[in-house]
């Protein structure tokens, strides 16, 4: 499969974000992680050869928003990523840790 780069522009970093945060109600260190795994995937470009289609703010966080109920924001992220490579392979590199965002 080749992979398209530097092309992509619709994972901005900032609004993914603010719509994480907002959306999910996570820990400000768990939306910064994933903002930017999906930004790196976004720029892999892995997604758009996969799906035909880009990686956009919107994606992420309807995709997100499909996990099960009480999963954190991480959880959830890692959740996705798991369809995505049990049904294409070449995701998990994209995963966060899941203690982010815990307090001790």
């Amino acid at each position: 499969m080749q992979v398209r780069r530097g092309r992509h522009t619709d994972v901005n970093r900032r609004t993914l974000e603010d719509e994480l945060a907002e959306t999910f109600d996570a820990e400000d260190d768990v939306v910064t992680a994933v903002a930017r795994q999906a930004r790196d995937l976004a720029d892999a470009g892995r997604f758009d050869a996969d799906f035909d289609a880009e990686l956009t703010v919107e994606t992420v966080v309807e995709n997100l928003g499909d996990a099960p109920d009480g999963y954190s924001l991480a959880e959830r992220w890692n959740w996705w990523l798991g369809a995505l490579d049990v049904s294409h392979g070449g995701y998990t590199e994209f995963g966060v840790r899941q203690d982010l965002g815990t307090r001790s």
